[in-house]
């Protein structure tokens, strides 16, 4: 190396000293647990179920991917399953929570700025669920839904569900979500030796399946237009 010359910026060194990408890639779960670990678990799940900004984080392959990484090391990182579990337990909790109570403070004005056309299309979702299921089935079948799950709990208190209502349905349907998704992770990890080999294929597979419910509920949405186009106006 010539005097004076530095090696390339690749990487930064983040959390404990492991390697954290310069360009960190808010979509992709491998870079934000490389970056932040297990914390990095806790701000995107509470970003994604609190806040409006957090629609885009893929919140479903980070819990999934997650638990993968309790199981085996990539790229020098490991991380602890209860630690894990705890850190999306209360992200996911406390982010509805947040969101429930900023829907009940701000009001409607939150979401009729929105400009995004997949949150507007969420809020829309948002509704259709609340009206069809009732509170209870709603805001469980919410949190498997990307987008749907960052709407629905301000939708939940700019409509005023009851508060009690609303934390015993979010805390039922947070836990089942996060949880499951963790140690459905952690036991694939632990059933298949050198697992991180296919880390990639098995996150994309994982994503697919996540957007499966928002493409079933589409589905369901253009059906029922179309039966009621077909129909036509009533005599």
């Amino acid at each position: 190396m010539r005097p004076h010359q530095t090696a390339p910026p690749l990487a930064a060194h983040g959390r404990k000293g492991l390697p954290v990408p310069l360009a960190l890639n808010p979509l992709d779960a491998t870079s934000l647990l490389t970056a932040f670990g297990t914390v990095g678990v806790f701000l995107v799940l509470f970003a994604e179920t609190g806040l409006l900004i957090g629609f885009f984080l893929p919140g479903d392959s980070l819990l999934f991917t997650a638990g993968l990484l309790c199981t085996t090391e990539t790229d020098g990182l490991h991380l602890s399953l209860p630690r894990v579990l705890v850190a999306a337990a209360a992200g996911a909790l406390l982010g509805a929570q947040a969101g429930y109570l900023i829907g009940r403070r701000a009001g409607r004005t939150l979401l009729a700025r929105a400009r995004n056309r997949h949150l507007v299309d969420g809020m829309t979702r948002a509704e259709d669920l609340l009206a069809r299921y009732g509170h209870g089935k709603a805001i469980v079948f919410a949190r498997f839904i990307p987008v749907v799950r960052t709407v629905l709990n301000p939708l939940a208190g700019i409509v005023r569900v009851p508060a009690r209502t609303f934390a015993l349905w979010q805390i039922t349907g947070g836990l089942v979500w996060t949880l499951g998704l963790v140690l459905g992770g952690y036991a694939l990890g632990a059933s298949i030796p050198n697992v991180d080999r296919y880390l990639l294929p098995i996150v994309g597979v994982i994503v697919a399946l996540s957007l499966l419910p928002l493409a079933l509920e589409l589905l369901r949405s253009h059906r029922r237009t179309d039966t009621e186009t077909s129909r036509g106006p009533a005599a």
